[in-house]
């Protein structure tokens, strides 16, 4: 009686198992990761380092996946154009772009390419500078004092 009990109790609970996953993976919700993309760090018109970052576009629950992941050149397109134009630098860190900014650049043109409503966050999921390269420590100013 006891082993088919068991043999009864075990697949319940594998599928009980099962299910706990999927709404673990239901609660991540839908995104698009973006390949990694090269962002310049421009200071007084030079170039002085590229930060690879990975960005997801976290989409809202009515959004169509998959057309929206083919549309991730099209995300990736406007990052670097965007990337180009304006710097996403952070003052005194050559090693890092503004995540903020570039969040709202991103939320904007996620609207124009996914359509309204379609994004509902952005995340910078990490960010790699080609060059660990600090900026140069300003100089003093004025005259040394004397003694």
């Amino acid at each position: 009686m006891g082993k088919r009990l068991l043999i009864l109790v075990i697949p319940v609970l594998m599928l009980a198992g099962t299910g706990r996953a999927a709404e673990k993976a239901k609660a991540v919700g839908q995104y698009v990761d973006l390949q990694p993309t090269a962002l310049p760090i421009v200071v007084d018109g030079k170039l002085v380092n590229y930060v690879f970052v990975h960005v997801r576009m976290n989409l809202s629950n009515g959004a169509d996946l998959i057309r929206l992941r083919t549309r991730e050149p099209f995300f990736r397109d406007a990052l670097v154009r965007e990337g180009h134009r304006s710097s996403f630098l952070i003052a005194g860190d050559w090693q890092k772009v503004d995540e903020l900014k570039l969040a709202a650049v991103m939320m904007r043109y996620g609207e124009s390419i996914a359509g309204p409503g379609a994004v509902t966050s952005v995340a910078v999921t990490s960010q790699v500078p080609q060059r660990r390269l600090m900026p140069p420590r300003a100089a003093p100013a004025g005259p040394p004092a004397t003694p």
